[in-house]
């Protein structure tokens, strides 16, 4: 499995392993790449639909490539390809998944067969001519019921105010009275009547159902209950190794460990399968790349040919477990743990504005405490409000309005909910956009499986505008002003990187396009209405790049 180098001169052995998740392959991951492409990927080809050149089928995959030595000292690469291919799991010369899905002779099949049986009991029940006409009768006798009853209240609601009316008047006598009780007991018995009528009615129609919708519920039940023993069952299957020679699977790592449950894919992608065959073969990782070859599905944003790192929802528990103890690059967007002061913009008595570095979070993590909140608590330990009025990405860098008492927090996030704080970004783009100004609006949600990645979703996303304008005096047109209307997660990242918006991801946005030294977009100006004063407050942060 192990492949052997055709090039001759290799370059310097890296002393360190990339840390997975930002980072930019080395050269000799970049060899490993080139020689998977020319030897390994062109019979792969011809197994699998990539999709390639915006074809109407297929759909590309994430390859993978990890450099690693044996045990006599010997270099050579891994290859393995994300999920399954169109013909299935095992293909020579890959890596093989850390569990087969598709092995017959593996439980998950065999299970499988027997929920996709119940599947079909069920479906033939509910699509049977005899349960189609019950449950159609049950329904309009619902509905017929309910409108006739609401019918009759509100007639009776009418006749009890004209009694009234009645009994006010001049002309009300006992004979008055005695006929007006008798219609108001005459209302109630026919209501209770109507009730009656349609209560015998449902519980016909319902006794005849009842047989089917015990058997019904019964195969539900089973279904529910094999299909949890089975998806636990398969977590349990996933085991991942370390260089310790510890293994966790994905119960341990993901519902142990981090209280959640794994991912859709958890384990399919080709990091953990990589590094799971290197220490199960002792095989030293020394390097790795990962790039996207074939078509970009619609759900995310992927370039044919493009380095990617691995995603942090699915990979990154399970990476962290596998590369304890390992000799790991440091996360090169980390800030350095010691800043302890703010690059101030302009202050008063009421708000602070400051201008936040790149690479460095507004609001404490799951896994990083240090953060804006936490310099600004310690610089204003009296301050009554809640300080953090909106948020920057980690990535960007620019204008963050703090507010100093509670009172002024809550003006300003006014403004912000009704969209009468106006800014403005400032980015760089990896390549010349799709369009140079106009209004992209394109609803966003979060990637489930993905998390933190936002995603286009016109069915379930929330709404989210951005304006965009070129900046005139760039002639190379790859620098762009970015007016967010609304203000969602990543907006302006997909926005621009999404083929529908500009087709153009901002340079160095790691999770929409491709790694490089920074995410090039910054927070430049703000405009929003002093909440004590007034007076409208306009500002800017010029750009670092």
């Amino acid at each position: 499995m192990m492949h052997t180098f055709s090039t001759v001169l290799l370059p310097d052995i890296p002393t360190d392993f990339p840390y997975p998740f930002h980072y930019i392959p080395d050269e000799l991951a970049k060899i490993a790449v080139e020689e998977t492409k020319k030897h390994l990927l062109p019979s792969l080809e011809n197994q699998h639909d990539f999709g390639k050149f915006n074809s109407a089928s297929g759909l590309g995959k994430m390859i993978g490539v990890l450099v690693v030595r044996n045990q006599e000292g010997k270099l050579g690469f891994l290859a393995a390809f994300s999920g399954k291919l169109d013909v299935g799991n095992i293909v020579e010369g890959w890596v093989p998944p850390i569990f087969d899905t598709l092995d017959p002779a593996e439980y998950y099949i065999q299970e499988e067969q027997v929920i996709t049986k119940i599947n079909k009991e069920i479906h033939n029940l509910e699509d049977s001519q005899r349960y189609i006409t019950l449950t159609d009768q049950l329904k309009r006798a619902r509905n017929d019921f309910e409108n006739e009853i609401e019918g009759l209240k509100s007639t009776h609601k009418i006749n009890k105010e004209l009694r009234k009316q009645i009994r006010l008047s001049r002309d009300f006598s006992k004979e008055m009275e005695s006929r007006l009780n008798n219609e108001s007991i005459h209302d109630h018995y026919i209501l209770k009547d109507r009730k009656k009528h349609w209560n015998n009615i449902l519980t016909q129609i319902e006794s005849q159902l009842q047989p089917v919708e015990v058997v019904l519920d019964k195969l539900k039940k089973e279904r529910k209950d094999r299909s949890v023993k089975l998806q636990n069952k398969l977590f349990e299957s996933y085991n991942f190794l370390n260089v310790k020679g510890e293994s966790k699977n994905l119960i341990d790592i993901f519902v142990n460990g981090r209280k959640i449950i794994p991912p859709s894919g958890s384990g399919e992608c080709t990091a953990p399968k990589l590094l799971q065959y290197a220490f199960k073969n002792r095989l030293t990782p020394i390097t790795m790349a990962e790039f996207w070859w074939g078509k970009s599905p619609d759900s995310e944003i992927r370039v044919h040919n493009n380095f990617y790192p691995a995603c942090t929802g699915k990979c990154k528990p399970i990476l962290s477990h596998m590369l304890d103890g390992f000799n790991v690059a440091k996360n090169p967007l980390k800030i350095d743990d010691n800043l302890t002061s703010l690059d101030v913009i302009w202050e008063d008595p009421y708000i602070l504005v400051i201008n936040k570095p790149a690479n460095f979070l507004t609001v404490p993590g799951k896994d990083t405490q240090h953060s804006v909140l936490t310099i600004l608590k310690k610089i204003y330990p009296h301050a009554s409000g809640p300080l953090i009025v909106h948020r920057l990405d980690m990535s960007t860098s620019g204008i963050l309005v703090v507010a100093k008492t509670k009172d002024v927090h809550q003006h300003l996030q006014n403004q912000f909910s009704k969209r009468k704080i106006k800014k403005m970004y400032t980015a760089i783009l990896e390549k010349t956009p799709s369009i140079q100004s106009g209004d992209i609006n394109l609803p966003l949600r979060v990637d489930i499986d993905n998390r933190p990645k936002q995603l286009v979703c016109f069915q379930f996303g929330k709404t989210a505008q951005t304006r965009i304008e070129m900046d005139t005096e760039d002639k190379t047109y790859i620098r762009v002003f970015l007016f967010p209307i609304t203000g969602r997660t990543h907006q302006l990242r997909v926005h621009c990187a999404d083929k529908r918006g500009l087709n153009a991801p901002i340079k160095g946005d790691d999770l929409y396009g491709s790694v490089s030294d920074r995410l090039y977009l910054h927070a430049t100006e703000i405009t929003f209405l002093h909440p004590v004063t007034s007076k409208t407050i306009h500002l800017r942060s010029e750009p670092p790049f």
